[in-house]
């Protein structure tokens, strides 16, 4: 006996809607979101100029076709390319997330949702010298900074209550979700067609996130965003040509993605979408190490400076313990070989051992010539790592989102230093005012590494005020960022 199946066809999925409405009809008025988007900008920029300092960063970059040169398309800050929104996308999100330096959403599921200005920033330029060429007008910054506010608050909020990688997923999905979302508002998608192109989003397969652990930790971690974001332009574009969507991509019965990648459950939601997340966004400020270690990083520093007070070294370490918090444990409590810069930024021992032998710990660090110091292995040998339960529940709670690390260092003549306990790291919101001034200098360092003196001031005098920033057009910004 055969049973009935419905070709009705759905109305879209809530999910679905509710991100569209947002998107199109939410207005931000939260001061701090502004000002917090303007200095994410900055970092952002920033981190990613640091980025093209690094070869295996820099052979990924340019046209797919070398020498394409596209008229009216988008540029990629700090390099000679123009190119299509799709391909610059992936440019700016490769170099974006490369070095790991930037911001940083931890909840149920953690991510970087700066990684959606790869998308944001292609598209808006594009559009910008698209324009221009009709004799129509450009595109402003702060439509920029609107577009990142929006994506960091669709990624983020999905990710408070909902965990991909307990699935397996890599949470570059949100990123995908978000820059389609907003990308599809830059390029003028209306409501259906918005909704459209965020089931595009979700129908896609997803990033699996075997790049991110044992035994298979590797680069594509650090380029994962880019392909995701210039996935993101391209799914938008295709809904801009009338292309169909699929309302109940979600919830179909074994066909819908909560069925096939979620194990049958629908989301959670803990918060309506407002500006939540950019405004409680995590910065990394001092060290390139991966979220839930910067604290310890920075405990580990205290440490280094205190041996050396007590005239000793880290050969005179017997044991090292961590307290910490679950996620640490489950994504960077790591031991063994790690075989290459992105397994070294996603192991908490190497993160804890650089500053505790060298007093620093630089995204040069990751790199073999200084992996290669048997003191590092000899150290990572001694170091254990405890959940601390208290830890783990501020770590959740809204109005902390902590993310603490205790260390305790046991001599081998028996004596225990007092531990160190770090619970917010410097780029945290309860550390703003600490905070932006090293954010600041931090984009000032980077700016130096690619631009001439005379460039920098330049860039500088028009990105540094808020004021000035969002009055400028789109492609005046980008071409301040051009060699």
């Amino acid at each position: 006996m055969s049973s009935h199946i419905s070709n009705e066809r759905p109305q879209p999925d809530q999910v679905l809607k509710d991100i569209a409405d947002y998107v199109l009809n939410y207005e931000i008025k939260n001061d701090l979101a502004w000002k917090t988007a303007h200095y994410c900008l900055l970092d952002t920029i920033g981190c990613g100029l640091e980025a093209l300092t690094y070869p295996a960063c820099t052979k990924l970059l340019g046209p797919i076709v070398k020498g394409t040169i596209v008229p009216n398309g988008a540029k990629v800050p700090g390099t000679q390319f123009q190119l299509d929104p799709v391909q610059a996308a992936f440019n700016i999100g490769a170099i974006i997330r490369w070095l790991d330096f930037n911001d940083t959403w931890l909840a149920a599921e953690w991510g970087h949702p700066s990684d959606n200005l790869g998308g944001i920033l292609a598209t808006a330029d594009w559009l910008s010298r698209t324009n221009i060429a009709e004799g129509k007008a450009p595109l402003k910054m702060k439509q920029v900074l609107e577009a990142m506010i929006m994506a960091h608050e669709i990624q983020g909020v999905i990710a408070l209550e909902n965990s991909f990688n307990r699935v397996g997923l890599d949470h570059v999905l949100l990123v995908k979700l978000a820059s389609t979302a907003v990308v599809g508002k830059l390029i003028g998608l209306n409501r259906d067609e918005l909704i459209n192109a965020i089931s595009l989003a979700f129908v896609d397969g997803q990033s699996l996130r075997t790049y991110r652990h044992a035994p298979n930790t590797g680069s594509r971690k650090s380029w994962a965003a880019g392909d995701a974001t210039s996935r993101a332009v391209r799914l938008a574009l295709i809904a801009k040509t009338g292309e169909m969507g699929y309302p109940s991509v979600l919830t179909a019965k074994t066909w819908g993605f909560y069925d096939v990648s979620f194990k049958g459950n629908e989301f959670k939601f803990q918060r309506e979408y407002s500006s939540y997340v950019m405004e409680n966004v995590l910065f990394k400020i001092s060290f390139p190490a991966e979220f839930h270690s910067q604290t310890a990083v920075e405990a580990a520093m205290t440490l280094h400076h205190k041996l050396k007070e007590l005239g000793k070294t880290t050969e005179d370490i017997k044991k090292i313990t961590i307290r910490t918090h679950e996620a640490a444990i489950r994504i960077i409590d790591k031991k063994g070989p790690l075989n290459n810069p992105a397994d070294r930024d996603h192991a908490i021992q190497y993160m804890v051992a650089v500053p505790l032998i060298y007093g620093r710990l630089t995204a040069a660090d990751y790199e073999d010539n200084i992996a290669s110091d048997p003191r590092i292995d000899i150290l990572r040998d001694k170091i254990e790592c405890v959940e601390e339960v208290q830890f783990t529940t501020d770590y959740h709670d809204p109005e902390k989102r902590s993310i603490a690390n205790a260390l305790t260092i046991e001599l081998n003549d028996g004596t225990v230093l007092d531990e160190i306990v770090v619970e917010y790291p410097i780029g945290h919101k309860r550390r703003r005012d600490e905070g932006i001034p090293e954010l600041i200098k931090k984009y000032k360092v980077n700016l130096a590494r690619i631009f001439p003196e005379k460039q920098q001031k330049l860039v500088l005098e028009n990105s540094l005020e808020y004021d000035q920033l969002i009055g400028l057009n789109v492609n005046e910004f980008v071409d301040l960022l051009v060699i």
